[in-house]
Order: C-alpha cells, then structure tokens, then sequence
C-alpha cells in the first residue's frame, strides 16, 4: 500500500452560498427592508469578530455568476461552532429570503510533502508562523476565488498509487508556481476528504481577481494538476462589508 502523507489540521472552514430571493425582497416597504438589513449585517460584524467561538473569523462576499448571490466564509475552531454559526444565520429575518445554493464543509490542512521547507528561523518563529497557517486571519482583499479539486483515481492513472517520494516531488513542483505569486494572491487550502464530496478546497485572496486566472492556468501545465488533478465549480466575488450590505440589497455595489 502506499503510505499516507501526515496532516497538521487547524481551523474548521464553511462556505455557505446563498441565492437571495430578489422578487419577494422587492415587495417589502422601505422600512421593512431597513430593519432586516439592519439585523443581518449585525450578524455579519458579529461573525468576522468571531463573537460566537473562541477565536476565528468570517467575510462575506459579491458572487458574480449565476451560482449564488453571497458567499458567507466562516473558520471556526471546531464543526460545532461551524453548525452554530448556521443556526444564527437562520434565526435572521434575511434568511428567509436566501436559498442555500450550495456549501462545503473542510478543515485547514497542511500535508507533510514538504516537510522541512521553509523552516528555516528559531523554533518560536516556526511555532508562529505554523500557527498563522492553521488559523488564518481572511486577508481583507477585495476578491476572492473558491474552488473544490480531487486527485485522479483512474484505472491508468491513480495520484494514491504513487510511490510517497514521486509524490513529495511532485507537489514541490506545484507549490513552486503557487510561490512564484506570493505577492498577488494569498491561498488557504482546506483538506474535505471524510466531509464533503471533493478532497480539497482551494481559496484564494487578491487584490487584483485577473492572477486567480493566471495561476490557475499556469497550475493546469503542471503535472500533479495536468495528469492527477480534478477540478470542480469555481465561484468568483468581491468583498462586502456588513456596513456595505444595505448598498447592496438596494442594488448597488458598494466601493
């Protein structure tokens, strides 16, 4: 059997796409509208404050498309404040005029490929930059990009066959590219093997959304991507604030 590459596992990560029901949002009065905003983007500020768990954060985001209107981002430090935080969504008046168009469930995880790379500083420095990685502030960037991806298990082509060095090899050579855009785009990979239907999900921060397309493109040439790599929908969108959400419901995007 082929070995198994250690996981350090930290925060647990939603992605919660809403579609908002924009036909029954325009028959309610001015006032009405007002107040339900008013509540959500309480809930929203109270999310990224992370209020209902120990530490933690979330953002919320402008999907362009037609797959949802929202995408509420939440890390938690256990599923349980992850349910939490759903539950609080549906007690708001806002729910009620949002479908769940989809969602996925993960946990941060870093995989011991590339052990050792990296590491170079005293081992408080490590410790702490360790835990930067396992428990993320969300860059306050205006773009965000998701996307859920699996490795190939063909019957001629199968990622989990591979011997664990050619492997380690490998993904040293796909996260070189991810590297060499380090100063555009900020990524989280979160590990959903055992919690939803894809093995990883990718999330990526910027500032500018065209190097979401560039790296993933130059990704795809790579061979751990170009032989093994599955990729699923992507959802693209653009920050908001819960001061901004108001703006928005009324039709705006806010600046």
């Amino acid at each position: 059997m082929s070995q198994a590459p250690q996981t350090i596992e930290g925060w647990y990560a939603l992605h919660d796409m809403r579609r908002i029901d924009w036909a029954a949002w325009k028959k309610l009065d001015q006032e009405e509208r007002r107040a339900i905003v008013q509540e959500a983007a309480g809930f929203l500020a109270r999310c990224e404050r992370a209020e209902d768990a120990a530490e933690g954060g979330s953002a919320t985001y402008v999907v362009a498309g037609h797959k949802a209107d929202l995408l509420m981002l939440h890390l938690r430090p256990t599923l349980d404040d992850l349910v939490r935080v759903e539950l609080a969504f549906h007690k708001t008046r806002l729910a009620d005029f949002t479908e769940r168009a989809h969602s996925y469930t993960s946990v941060i995880e870093l995989s011991r490929y590339t052990e050792g790379e990296g590491g170079g500083g005293h081992h408080a420095e490590r410790e702490a930059a360790l835990a930067r990685r396992l428990k993320p502030q969300i860059p306050s960037t205006r773009y965000v990009c998701f996307y859920p991806m699996s490795k190939k298990r063909g019957e001629s082509v199968n990622w989990y066959s591979l011997p664990m060095d050619t492997r380690r090899q490998l993904m040293h050579q796909h996260g070189m590219i991810g590297r060499s855009y380090k100063d555009q785009v900020v990524q989280m990979i979160t590990g959903s093997v055992g919690f939803d239907d894809w093995e990883w999900g990718v999330t990526l921060f910027a500032d500018d959304p065209l190097p979401f397309k560039k790296l993933v493109y130059e990704m795809r040439f790579d061979e751990a991507s170009a032989k093994y790599g599955l990729f699923g929908p992507f959802w693209v969108g653009v920050r908001l604030s819960p001061s901004g959400l108001e703006e928005y419901m009324e039709g705006r995007l806010p600046s």
